[in-house]
This record gives C-alpha cells, sequence and structure tokens, in this order.
C-alpha cells in the first residue's frame, strides 16, 4: 500500500517568474565581454603570426635603407676588413644578417639581370683576400688598390663569367694604387636560386702603367726618345701575363659561393666552406 505525501511536500512554491530574470539579464550583459574577448584573442593570433612572418614581407625601403647604410657604417674604417677586432667583427656580422633578411632568401631566384655589372669590395673576412693586405702591410713598397668583382651575366639564365679584379702597384715603379691589375677569371653556374659554383679558368697580369720616374729612366725628357726607348714603354704599356689554372689533364679549382643578398646598389655573398663573407657596392663599369 502506498503511503501518501505530507501535504506539506504535496505543492512545492513556484518560483515566481521575476526571480528568474536576473540570469538572463546577466547572460545577455556577459555577451559583449565574451565578444571583446573574442576578439581580443584574434588580435593576439594576428600579432603573432606576423611577429613570424619574413621580414623583407613587413620592411619598408626607409627600414632596408636604414640596415644598409648602418651595415656601410660599421665597415668604413676597417680597411676592408683588415683592421676589425672581435667585438667589431660580431657587429659587422650581426648588421650583415639585418639586412641579409631583407633578401628574398631561397625564395626567390637570383636575378641575373641585377647581378650583372662591375661591384668594389668594402669589406671581406675571407682569408685568402685579407692575405693581400697582410702582405701589402708587412712590404711597405707594396700598394694594394681597389678590389672588384665583375659579372657578366646579362643576357644569361644559368650562368656566366666573373672576373675578380686587383688593382696593386709598386712605389716608385708604378702608378700608386693602380700601376697593374691582377685578373682572376672563372665561369660560374647558378646550381639553385643562390648558390654559384666558380671554375676558374685563368689568372693574368695587365694594364701596367709606370710611374713617371721610371718613364723618365726608360726614356728622359730632355733627351729625344729613341725606337728603342719608345718600344719599350710599348712593350710595358701592352704587356699581360697569364696562367691558365684548367686545361685537359687537370681539374679546374672551383668554388661554392652564397649570394646572400642583392639589390641595384649592394651585393653580399658567402664563400661556402672557405669561409668568409663579402660587402660589395655597385661601381662604374670597368673600362
Amino acid at each position: 500500500m502506498a503511503l501518501a505525501a505530507p501535504s506539506s511536500l504535496r505543492r512545492l512554491p513556484t518560483t515566481p517568474p521575476q526571480a528568474r530574470s536576473p540570469p538572463a539579464a546577466s547572460l545577455r550583459c556577459s555577451r559583449p565581454m565574451r565578444e571583446r574577448r573574442l576578439r581580443l584573442r584574434q588580435l593576439l593570433v594576428a600579432a603573432a603570426a606576423a611577429a613570424a612572418a619574413p621580414l623583407a614581407a613587413s620592411s619598408s625601403p626607409a627600414d632596408t635603407e636604414r640596415r644598409k647604410h648602418e651595415l656601410l657604417r660599421l665597415v668604413q674604417e676597417t680597411r676592408r676588413g683588415f683592421a676589425t677586432g672581435p667585438e667589431q667583427r660580431a657587429a659587422i656580422e650581426e648588421a650583415v644578417v639585418a639586412v641579409e633578411e631583407l633578401g628574398a632568401g631561397e625564395g626567390v631566384p637570383l636575378d641575373l639581370a641585377a647581378l650583372d655589372g662591375t661591384w668594389r669590395l668594402c669589406y671581406t673576412s675571407a682569408s685568402d683576400v685579407l692575405v693581400l693586405f697582410e702582405a701589402a702591410e708587412r712590404l711597405p713598397l707594396l700598394q694594394v688598390g681597389q678590389i672588384y668583382q665583375k659579372f657578366e651575366c646579362k643576357d644569361q639564365s644559368d650562368g656566366g663569367i666573373v672576373r675578380n679584379v686587383v688593382r696593386w702597384s709598386i712605389k716608385n715603379l708604378l702608378e700608386d694604387q693602380e700601376g697593374a691589375t691582377l685578373l682572376v677569371s672563372a665561369k660560374f653556374d647558378v646550381l639553385s636560386k643562390r648558390n654559384i659554383f666558380l671554375q676558374f679558368e685563368e689568372v693574368a697580369v695587365e694594364n701596367i702603367k709606370i710611374s713617371e720616374q721610371l718613364q723618365a729612366l726608360i726614356a728622359p725628357a730632355i733627351l729625344p726618345r729613341s725606337f728603342l726607348s719608345l718600344q719599350i714603354l710599348q712593350f710595358i704599356k701592352t704587356f699581360r701575363a697569364q696562367v691558365p689554372v684548367s686545361g685537359p689533364e687537370r681539374r679546374s679549382p672551383g668554388g661554392l659561393y652564397y649570394l646572400s643578398y642583392l639589390d641595384c646598389d649592394m651585393l653580399l655573398g658567402r664563400s661556402v666552406g672557405g669561409g668568409g663573407v663579402f660587402i660589395f657596392t655597385r661601381a662604374q663599369p670597368l673600362l
């Protein structure tokens, strides 16, 4: 037999509608807060994505020029890399990386039309170039002038020719700084979007310009110049000594070169394997 419920439990008090309205009102008030939180979360995600994006995509022309100017400022008093200490080299390397980040990186192929032309060396940490400056420091009569890289690849699609040009002189015998030219010629092939492989072909000495003192010794100005003296002067002027570094019986020496940044007036490169960074600026075409 079922038990009857007590009269006090048979009819529970009903909650009036007015008592349920505050939670609904509270829900309506929290909706704008949730929307603000969602918007804030979207902004944080967008900011994180922008921070992770390549610097080249967000850099402005003014920022690019500022970084390039800072790099050139740091290398200005280094005597093209010979007179640098560890801290200065570290600062230069940091500035180089800052400019390299602005470049296209691996994503964009090398523009051979933009690469074509003459580039003047401003700085290097490569030992095979610094040894030239060291020799000039130890030998007072030897002078090392401007150093250039001349690329000939304007109408090419996968390579071209590069010539390393070193101006040098011997004091009192040749004209200052540009008394003679050391020319190292190489072919290069584009291996990937930023790597080229050099195959050296020839080393030559040319464009010898003797000093006025030596000219006066060979052909004194106070005396009529003889046929022999004129022949000597002409021979020196047109002299060219060349040594091939490749041939059918020996393999041409080569090297891998990574072009890390290129625009209309600056070229940055790294020697892969041998080490060393190169900083070039655009120069007038060599005659």
